[in-house]
């Protein structure tokens, strides 16, 4: 069995050898689909759907899940790829009108009609709404059914128009709708397993079959056979009905094995000698194998596959030689059904039958009797070690063959049966079998002329190249012509080829077909036999002159459309089944059917040679196969040999059959003697000259082989002590220059070691001052940095003062406003009594938006302070990250650059001093502010609870107010002092602690006022007044001065390298 990948081709070959199928499963080749995926080597394989066989059974085709079809042709063994149509098939047809042209339904419910010669697309037939399951052609190809689950539709293929539409009940679908073989009616099953006979023109119901009484079968698989005559059907159960169509019965069932539960599919297998009567029936059931049973004697033949691989369909060529089955795994597996059993093709039971165990029949004869002994005596047995498989099919025939009976054979299936065609021939050729005479031939050995035949034809097979040899070899010993005959081996490979076990039957055959057929081919030897040449032309001339004047035309001679056929008796131009049917017809008719089927290939090719113009195109055709039908080509020359004259005919020059003699071989001499005596002779003297000649130059070669061996040996002796001194010279030498490498390769390691030393540190000091120039750049923006921050500070410093400034002045301006506006409301109050009430509520609201401001200012004070403060701690850690990365650097590089560090050691000195000394400075800067503020806060506590005391001895005595309004000056005097020291972080909770105290003051003052009524009391109220007055411009001014004075110093100061995290 051999196998077939087709994975990613789009043509080659299907075997590289022929296929010898055994007779246990009769699988030829395994044709399967993969594709490589990109994780895995193997990939994963293209199902196979469905395939369909063409008319002549040696083609098919084959659809693939990814609708890729593939045409396989088993008589050429070539495949190829015709089309890609994009979806999965659901159903193919190959048996057309136009043998070119399939039909195939997709998946997308559409019906497409595709030609594979030219790989287009003819016609797209739409319709259906479902998949379409099944296709049946007609038996004249011009109309096709194509079935779905709830419609079936008739197709015209010559228009490709819908002509009918089957539509039925949605409850009841449509199993299978076909045409029956050789016959004009449609016949439908459905689901209910009614079975309708339909006119195919009119549509006409003609019948229905009963439904069979009992559990219903379910049908799901019909079979017809090729007469059209019976009709299986079978389903889910284990029992095929089969119905005479005749008479519209049920004819037979039969019952399958116990392990079968359901049918799948059913097939009749044809055969060639029961007139389309199919005897044999194909039952794929639910296990996968299928089962081929005898429908008379229900007797189980054969059967294919297995339940490791399981078929899920399968397609029997026309002819039932073949068998395509598509497998569960989704490859296709090829069968030969005739190495299966011996029951395929077996020809009928003779006519004659002998009486036996009568003594009567002893004396009893007739004439029909008398032909049989005489035609007994005609035919031997056969005899020998290497006919016993013949000789065991011999007993199972008659002792003797009829030449009518053949030739009807003939003339119904156009060949013999396949299984007896050996027996037939030796039986019409009537072979004597001469052991004795082919063995002295045999004996003879080797013929010259044929001792290296292998260079001439390389055959691939050893043992097929000794056979040919062997045979060619005896016919020459025959007869001398057939030693000078240079076209003999390819006349007699295809008689090697076919009876290779037989030799003796083979070598007879050769000698029968020079004797009567090719008797008259060597009377003008060497040329090619013009008188045969010649009488094919007249027939020619006769049936088809106007092919033979454009032969005339373009220079075409009978050598070049007659005998290319003759030399090689067609075996170039024909297929074996092809060329073994010709030769049936041949050996059965008069040797002149030969002459008239050359003349009938050139009619039968008629139109591809009426358009060559060309004389290469000509012997190219005549060289190689062709699209030509032999059976139309034996056809037309049994015409010709009816319908040629007798003037012309060849039959008039060829002498009829004549038998080769028994004991021994007849003389072969028809031939000019003397031309091939003198090329044997010519041989001959030439072979001896060789001979001669290849003697004289063996010996002249041994002599000049010992010269020359003795001549190398004294060379080689020399040699060799030449070769001594020379490596002794050469060690010597080889020593000088290696210890002189050695010393040279010492020396430039040293340079090599210094060099990368130099370049070592050369690549250090680099890296140094790259290193110093980047920290140089470092130093260089972290100093500029610096400079940026000390600017930046110092602006604001001065932008702090000058607001502090501005808002004192604001201040100033706002006690004024609020003194005059005091006065003016303590003379509105000693002018109208009655407003008291009214200004007391004033002042208590006031008072309230006072305090409420208050608070405002000191929640702003504190998250600026919030701010500030982390605005120095980020700033503080930034220069500690800093000074970490330059003491890394310092660490690292410190033995290189200590020379640099000495003179940086003398500016670091002083600069820590400076740090050190603004460290120290801002040490008593932040204590004198933490004072301040601890002091402000003291102050501002003892307020409060003045001004509670205050308020709780409202009433109290005017002394004693104005002796709190007198404290309270001097502390708010003291206040205004302390807030020059804490300028940077509470300027603004000062400036809202003061304007309270103020505001207390003034309001106690205006209480003391309300409650006072002397003269006195208000007069040491203004003096007080202007006492507050003077002490606050003094204040004010004392505030702008120190301001100025540290604004100046810190432009003056350079900034220090650390800071405090406070």
């Amino acid at each position: 069995m051999q196998s077939l990948d087709v994975c990613k081709r789009t043509s080659g070959k299907i075997w590289h050898r022929k296929p010898t199928p055994s007779t246990d499963n009769g699988l030829m080749v395994s044709i399967t689909n993969s594709q490589s995926g990109p994780l895995s080597q193997n990939g994963r394989s293209i199902r196979f759907l469905h395939t369909s066989f063409d008319n002549t059974g040696d083609c098919f085709i084959a659809g693939d899940h990814q609708g890729n079809i593939f045409l396989f042709d088993l008589n050429k063994n070539r495949f190829a790829l015709t089309q890609k149509c994009g979806h999965p098939c659901t159903a193919l047809a190959y048996n057309l009108r136009r043998k070119t042209e399939f039909l195939v339904g997709l998946s997308d419910y559409s019906l497409k009609c595709f030609d594979t010669d030219t790989k287009e697309m003819v016609a797209w037939m739409k319709g259906h709404e479902s998949a379409i399951s099944s296709i049946s052609v007609h038996a004249s190809g011009r109309y096709a059914l194509t079935t779905s689950f709830d419609v079936a539709q008739l197709w015209d293929l010559d228009t490709f128009q819908r002509k009918r539409k089957l539509n039925i009940k949605e409850d009841v679908g449509i199993v299978q709708v076909f045409f029956l073989p050789l016959s004009n009616t449609i016949i439908t099953g459905f689901k209910d397993d009614t079975i309708f006979g339909w006119e195919s023109d009119t549509l006409n119901c003609k019948y229905q079959l009963p439904v069979p009484p009992g559990k219903s079968p379910h049908y799901k698989a019909y079979a017809p056979t090729r007469d059209g005559r019976l009709l299986a059907a079978g389903g889910r159960s284990r029992f095929i009905h089969l119905w005479d169509l005749d008479t519209h019965r049920l004819l037979r069932i039969i019952e399958l094995p116990i392990k079968v539960t359901t049918v799948k599919q059913l097939v009749f297998l044809p055969d060639n000698f029961d007139a389309g009567a199919s005897q044999t029936l194909g039952v794929l059931s639910q296990d996968g194998i299928i089962r081929f049973i005898n429908i008379n004697t229900c007797k189980l033949l054969f059967d294919v596959g297995g339940v490791e691989n399981r078929i899920n369909n399968v397609t029997v060529s026309p002819g039932g030689r073949y068998l395509v089955a598509i497998m569960e795994d989704g490859s296709l597996h090829v069968y030969n059904l005739h190495t299966m059993s011996d029951e395929l093709s077996k020809p009928p039971a003779p006519l004659v039958k002998v009486v036996t165990n009568n003594k009567m029949s002893e004396t009893m004869s007739t004439e029909r009797s008398s032909i049989l002994k005489k035609n007994r005596s005609m035919s031997a047995p056969a005899r020998g070690k290497e006919n016993r498989e013949e000789s065991d099919i011999e007993k199972e025939l008659p002792e003797t063959l009829n030449a009518e009976r053949l030739k009807a054979i003939l003339k119904g299936y156009g060949e013999y049966p396949a299984k007896y065609r050996m027996f037939i021939w030796r039986s019409i050729l009537r072979l004597p079998e001469n052991h004795t005479a082919y063995a002295a031939l045999v004996d003879k050995g080797t013929h010259p002329a044929y001792a290296k035949i292998h260079e001439d034809y390389p055959v691939k097979s050893r043992k097929l190249l000794r056979i040919l040899q062997r045979i060619l070899s005896a016919l020459a010993h025959w007869s001398p012509i057939f030693g000078e005959t240079q076209y003999l081996p390819v006349l007699a490979f295809p008689f090697v080829k076919l009876f290779q076990n037989n030799h003796l039957v083979c070598f007879e055959i050769l000698a029968t077909f020079m004797v009567n057929w090719g008797e008259h081919w060597f009377e003008y030897f060497p040329n090619p036999p013009i008188n045969i040449l010649a009488m094919i032309e007249n027939v020619l001339a006769h049936h088809d002159k106007y092919l033979l004047q454009h032969f005339v035309k373009y220079g075409v001679t009978s050598q070049i459309y007659a005998w290319p056929l003759l030399e090689t008796l067609f075996s170039e131009v024909l297929t074996r089944d092809e060329w073994l049917m010709l030769f049936d017809n041949v050996f059965t008719n008069h040797p002149s059917f030969l002459l008239m089927v050359v003349v009938a290939y050139a009619m039968s090719a008629r139109g591809p040679l009426m358009q060559c113009v060309e004389l290469d195109d000509f012997r190219y055709f005549y060289h190689h196969r062709n699209a030509v039908d032999v059976r139309r080509v034996i056809k037309e020359a049994y015409r010709l040999m009816e319908a040629t004259p007798e003037d012309i005919h060849p039959r008039g020059s060829l002498e009829d059959f004549r038998p080769l003699t028994v004991g021994q071989y007849p003389v072969f001499n028809k031939y000019p003697k003397f031309i091939v005596d003198y090329q044997v002779q010519e041989r001959e003297r030439i072979r001896q000259e060789e001979l001669d000649y290849m003697r004289q130059r063996q010996v002249s070669l041994e002599m000049q082989k010992e010269t020359v061996k003795r001549q190398q040996e004294e060379e080689a002796w020399y040699r060799q002590q030449q070769l001594l001194l020379e490596a002794e010279e050469k060690r010597r030498h080889m020593i000088q220059t290696e210890e002189q490498k050695l010393v040279d390769q010492r020396k430039r390691l040293y340079a090599m070691n210094r060099e990368v030393k130099l370049k070592e540190l050369q690549l250090l000091d680099a890296a140094r001052r790259k290193f110093l120039h980047f920290q140089k750049q470092q130093r260089e923006s972290e100093l500029k940095r610096l400079d940026d921050e000390v600017q930046r500070k110092a602006l604001l410093r001065d932008q702090e003062t000058e607001t502090a400034l501005e808002e004192a002045e604001i201040r100033n301006l706002e006690l004024q406003l609020q003194k005059k506006m005091f006065e003016q409301e303590l003379f509105r109050d000693f002018a109208t009594a009655g407003q008291q009430l009214r200004t007391e509520q004033d002042m208590h609201r006031k008072q309230a938006e006072l305090e409420e401001r208050i608070q405002q200012r000191l929640r702003d004070a504190e998250r600026e302070r919030q701010v500030e403060i982390r605005k120095q701690l980020q700033e503080n850690l930034a220069k500690a990250a800093q000074q970490n990365i330059e003491a890394w650097a310092q660490n690292e590089f410190e033995y290189r650059r200590r020379v640099e560090d000495l003179e940086r050691e003398t500016k670091s000195v002083q600069l820590s001093k400076t740090n050190s000394q603004n460290r120290q400075l801002e040490r008593e800067v932040h204590d004198l502010m933490l004072q301040c503020q601890e002091k402000r806060e003291r102050d501002v506590e003892d307020k409060q609870e003045e001004l509670e005391e205050q308020k709780q001895q409202a009433t109290k005595a005017d002394k004693r107010r104005l002796e709190f309004v007198e404290d309270e000056a001097r502390n708010a005097q003291e206040h205004g002092k302390s807030m020059t020291e804490d300028v940077l972080y509470a300027t603004r909770k000062q400036r809202l602690g003061q304007s309270y105290l103020n505001n207390t003051s003034q309001s106690s003052a205006w209480n003391t006022l309300q409650t006072s009524t002397d003269p006195e009391s208000s007069v040491s109220l203004e003096r007080s007044s202007r006492t507050f007055d003077k002490q606050e411009l003094a204040l004010l001014n004392e505030v702008r001065r120190l301001r100025q004075k540290l604004a100046i110093e810190n432009r003056n100061k350079k900034p220090p390298v650390n800071y405090d995290s406070t």
